[in-house]
């Protein structure tokens, strides 16, 4: 099960275990219901990773934090990755959070209206923006383009859209965090076929959800940056090189 909103699923999960059936919660974890496992990429790690790199492009400024949607377990997860690593560069003075805002359903579109509120509130003076995700990300860009500042300011997400990687290619956004969905899926359906079977499945991971503390399998995310594209998401054959470098030769 992919929960939308990960706090109103338990009842669901109530229903399939009366039933007999087992449920693994898939990519999202469902929150205060008695999952027997979950399966996803290291959500946590995805934040950390973004804030690492941002950091170290970025080591001092004025930082925008754009979150997912306040609904999804993920964005949380995500944003602990980020803050507990930009933490300690807030408490030496060296960046500040200016501007840290949800985006609701993540869409673009309001992503593209909290970026032009981040903008205006600091006169325009903005060093570097981490988001959600990829989507956020191109909302975020489109504002920094409505006031001529795409490129200008290094903005990263994470999924690897292929609109994002175009525009890592182009030079609007900097870094994307790539979860190779191929693992994901193959590993979550071998999960299902074993637990199905009745086997016993060891894991040295588990989550705690409010409930109970789920047994997990957590998969590791990867940077990609304009140096790295060609040896992840297309040999990975996530996207293909043609799209990829379809507009590269844009202006």
């Amino acid at each position: 099960i992919v929960p939308n909103n990960y706090e109103t699923i338990s009842a669901i999960v109530k229903k399939a275990h009366q039933s007999g059936i087992k449920v693994i919660s898939y990519d999202r974890l469902v929150k205060n219901a008695d999952i027997d496992f979950y399966v996803s990429f290291y959500n946590e790690m995805i934040g950390t990773l973004q804030a690492e790199y941002m950091t170290t492009l970025v080591p001092e400024g004025k930082y925008v934090y754009l979150g997912g949607a306040d609904i999804d377990y993920n964005a949380h997860l995500i944003k602990k990755g980020v803050f507990d690593v930009l933490k300690p560069h807030i408490e030496a003075g060296k960046i500040t959070v200016v501007f840290d805002a949800w985006t609701e359903d993540w869409t673009p579109e309001n992503a593209y209206e909290n970026m032009n509120l981040a903008l205006e509130a600091n006169q325009f003076k903005i060093d570097a923006v981490i988001a959600g995700n990829d989507g956020t990300a191109g909302g975020a860009i489109q504002a920094l383009e409505r006031w001529g500042m795409d490129g200008m300011v290094p903005v990263i997400g994470q999924d690897a859209d292929l609109a994002a990687v175009q525009r890592i290619v182009k030079g609007t956004q900097t870094m994307t965090i790539y979860k190779p969905i191929k693992r994901l899926t193959e590993t979550a359906a071998d999960l299902a076929i074993r637990l199905a079977k009745g086997e016993t499945i060891e894991t040295d991971r588990k989550i705690y959800n409010g409930k109970k503390e789920v047994p997990a399998i957590l998969l590791t995310p990867i940077v990609v940056d304009r140096h790295n594209i060609d040896s992840t998401i297309i040999v990975d054959g996530f996207h293909s090189r043609e799209d990829v470098y379809k507009y590269a030769d844009s202006p």
